[in-house]
């Protein structure tokens, strides 16, 4: 039976850490504040804006929303993006995604000053990130690795598989495993034999957008497992792309949905926030 690893708790110590450096930069007159810019009414994405704030005020960090409509035009939210970058009240940007069709998601994320860009979806900070050189890292990755490490288990030599190449969580989660020294292999859907390679990963990172994809004969004995799916079923209840209650018996850590890896990405932008607040201090 796995040990569960307990994202609501991980990620209250580390907003509790965002939140002491925030008052710290405070207390020297440096401001901390989050721009979230919301384009149109999609109800999921509402959801995430208002957690960020509900975060924000939690950590002591200035929450500034910018609501537009669903008909904005590409060069006025451009536009909104040039008038961020040059507020000093602003150190970090989000623009929350997706944007209506109307709108080039990339040409919006290359506008956001990459000193800004706590999502950490700029090229600039792509690249820094595949170099090793970074300043900020993608929220959700980053805080996969903080459940990883939370479990004491060394990533050093660990057969580590990620299912998923998204540019928001399998590509840069690969990096980060590589980084501290984990083999690794990303999955996808043209993968060959997926199961047979799933079964030797000693850390397995599933974030592939299907409901209860990863069933127990995919798990190799004493893994631990970071489900990052977030999937409504029929009935209105949320499940992973884990089979959870299968898995448990075989892993040794993993995570539940929810309250596993979604409040360490919330947790994680605040701490990216607070980070960018201090790097544009000591650059000004």
């Amino acid at each position: 039976m796995a040990n569960l690893i307990d994202g609501k708790k991980i990620s209250a110590e580390v907003k509790a850490r965002a939140a002491a450096d925030a008052a710290a930069l405070k207390e020297q007159g440096i401001p901390v504040g989050l721009a979230v810019v919301i384009v149109g009414d999609d109800p999921a994405s509402r959801v995430y804006v208002n957690s960020k704030k509900k975060a924000c005020a939690l950590c002591g960090i200035d929450s500034y929303e910018y609501a537009l409509p669903a008909d904005t035009s590409e060069a006025e939210l451009l536009a909104l993006v040039e008038q961020l970058n040059g507020d000093s009240r602003v150190s970090g940007i989000l623009v929350q995604l997706p944007l209506p069709k109307q709108i080039d998601e990339h040409r919006i994320i290359n506008a956001i000053d990459p000193k800004k860009d706590v999502d950490a979806f700029h090229p600039v900070n792509v690249g820094k990130i595949m170099i090793g050189d970074f300043d900020f890292l993608p929220c959700t990755p980053s805080g996969c690795m903080e459940l990883i490490d939370s479990t004491g288990i060394d990533i050093a030599g660990k057969n580590c598989v990620v299912i998923g190449r998204s540019n928001i969580v399998g590509k840069p989660m690969a990096m980060l495993l590589l980084h501290r020294s984990g083999t690794v292999t990303i999955c996808h859907s043209k993968t060959k034999d997926l199961a047979e390679i799933t079964r030797r990963a000693d850390i397995l990172v599933a974030a592939v957008g299907k409901p209860r994809f990863v069933t127990a004969d995919m798990v190799k004995e004493g893994a631990v497992v970071i489900d990052v799916g977030v999937n409504r079923l029929p009935d209105g209840k949320l499940c992973g792309d884990v089979d959870f209650d299968a898995v448990k018996e075989k892993a040794s850590w993993i995570t539940p949905v929810p309250g596993g890896v979604g409040p360490m990405t919330i947790a994680t932008l605040m701490c990216n926030t607070v980070t960018a607040a201090r790097l544009q201090a000591e650059k000004a």
